[in-house]
């Protein structure tokens, strides 16, 4: 089979590749700032108790509003990232599945240059 007819295009797989990069950069930062607003809900959960606990003087009420309020804004947030394990699961089976192909074609095509 001639080079020109050989159904392997390089250039397709480098955009495929490049687009899976892409994808696993997108996915560790949408990753990141889960668990950043994470870490914040639980400090304003924590910090909304405490207030709570205290004798209720009007500037209590007013930062114990203030905190319930980034609070709401922070699980809103949260819930519009649509994160899923089930979505991290399908990015880490494509790059496997691209990488691997990528390593078999290569190695098939080093054994018909090489041959």
């Amino acid at each position: 089979m001639p080079a020109s007819e050989s159904p392997f295009d390089p250039q397709e797989f480098e955009r495929s590749l490049q687009e899976l990069e892409q994808s696993v950069v997108e996915l560790r930062s949408r990753f990141e700032q889960v668990k950043t607003d994470q870490q914040r809900q639980q400090e304003l959960r924590q910090r909304s108790i405490e207030l709570q606990r205290r004798r209720q003087s009007p500037q209590t009420q007013a930062e114990l509003k203030r905190v319930r309020e980034q609070l709401d804004a922070l699980e809103l947030a949260l819930e519009s990232h649509l994160f899923s394990w089930s979505g991290l699961k399908e990015a880490f089976w494509q790059a496997v599945r691209f990488l691997g192909l990528g390593i078999v074609i290569g190695w098939l095509l080093r054994a018909i240059v090489h041959g």
